[in-house]
């Protein structure tokens, strides 16, 4: 447990797991989330859970579409809603003294939308002008097709569906899956922010018992590359990808440490390598994307499209020279990594979705065990992830 945190976790009668945090600043970040997410869906039902997301707002058994943001913003807080691989949430940030207020619409929004037909149908549009959007970004294009590579289908599909599938959806589809998923069983409340642990059970027994099972879908690993051409954009955007330890394996830290030394930041090996040193490229980044079931790791770089070669060979060789990592490198990433979770914890809503995340892949209490685990990892755990067995590679240049 962190210093002077004062964490709590409970699994109800009702089902339901509750995570809270306490914080003396008069402010509460509230998040009803189910755990079924885009990696559940088979290919006919791909973009089902982001497409439902959208829908709980256009109307609940208590409230219409434009009741439910007005009740929060007309007190000065924030609501909105995310939809992830693994889990769906609905979640508003409010002035700590308006916790149930808070408590109260995320559970309407996750028990009690309508899926009012018409909505639904409007909403339909949106969700395909996303779609839309998603791919004439450059960027978040390639970021979207280095998972196709990387995963065979259904799970290498957009989190949004395609238009085929979401156009497939029907109400009576949506609905039938809403009622199989979003049971208690299935659904943690998370709390962040300055409230009680028994108002925060109150709300939470408000929640009535219900039951079901989420079917797991394999997911499928693989590596592939690809080269598209595309009229009407100056620059190449390209993105290099490969499998690493997921959220459940032993090597989970060391991973954080290898991708912040190899491109978290403007002080990463290939910022420096790539930018500064040579000018290739305007934006070069790593990410990594974690969880229980799958991770991989993802390297964007944006140049002209006579560079993509050039840069996927740096950043080849800048992984493999990993494998001689000094100590002293090693000790700053992980000085930095621990500094930037400190700085991340300045924000209650971010706590709430990390230790989200945490409760998915295990257990909400390793978030506050975080500090701990990066110094315990040792630095040959880090030099033995340049050794690559495979990799993935995408990219976008101009026709």
């Amino acid at each position: 447990m962190a210093k002077g945190a004062e964490f709590h976790r409970k699994k109800l009668d009702n089902g339901l797991t509750v995570i809270f945090e306490k914080r003396k600043i008069p402010v509460v970040s509230v998040v009803s989330s189910v755990k079924f997410g885009a990696q559940y869906e088979n290919e006919s039902i791909k973009g089902v859970s982001h497409f439902i997301e959208h829908l709980v707002f256009k109307g609940t058994k208590n409230r219409t579409v434009a009741e439910i943001p007005r009740e929060i913003e007309s007190k000065g807080g924030i609501i909105n809603a995310f939809t992830g691989e693994e889990v769906t949430g609905y979640w508003n940030k409010l002035p700590s003294k308006y916790f149930s207020l808070g408590a109260e619409i995320s559970r309407d929004l996750i028990l009690n939308p309508l899926f009012e037909a018409k909505a639904l149908e409007r909403e339909r549009k949106v969700v395909l002008e996303e779609i839309k959007m998603f791919h004439d970004n450059p960027s978040t294009h390639v970021l979207e097709k280095i998972k196709e590579m990387l995963y065979e289908k259904p799970f290498n599909m957009s989190i949004a569906g395609t238009a085929k599938t979401v156009v497939g959806l029907s109400r009576k589809k949506i609905i039938n899956l809403f009622n199989s998923i979003y049971s208690t069983n299935n659904m943690i409340f998370a709390v962040v922010g300055d409230a009680d642990w028994g108002d925060v059970l109150d709300e939470a027994r408000k929640f009535p018992r219900t039951g079901k099972k989420i079917n797991f879908i394999p997911i499928i690993f693989k590596n592939g590359q690809v080269i598209e051409k595309r009229k009407g954009i100056d620059q190449a955007h390209s993105v290099l990808g490969f499998h690493v330890p997921k959220l459940i394996d032993k090597n989970r830290y060391a991973i954080e440490i290898f991708d912040s030394i190899l491109g978290g930041g403007m002080s990463s090996r290939l910022f420096q390598e790539v930018r500064e040193k040579r000018g290739l490229c305007y934006a070069i980044k790593s990410s990594l994307e974690q969880s229980k079931d799958y991770a991989y790791e993802m390297i964007y770089a944006g140049s002209v499209k006579e560079k993509v070669k050039e840069i996927k060979k740096i950043i080849l060789k800048e992984i493999k020279k990993m494998k001689d990592l000094q100590k002293s490198d090693f000790n700053e990433a992980k000085e930095r990594l621990i500094g930037l979770k400190q700085i991340s914890k300045e924000k209650c809503d971010s706590t709430m979705v990390e230790l989200l995340q945490e409760e998915i892949g295990g257990n909400a209490e390793n978030y506050y065990k975080y500090e701990d685990r990066i110094n315990s990892v040792k630095l040959g755990k880090v030099r033995e992830l340049s050794l690559l067995k495979g990799y993935s590679f995408v990219t976008l240049v101009p026709e």
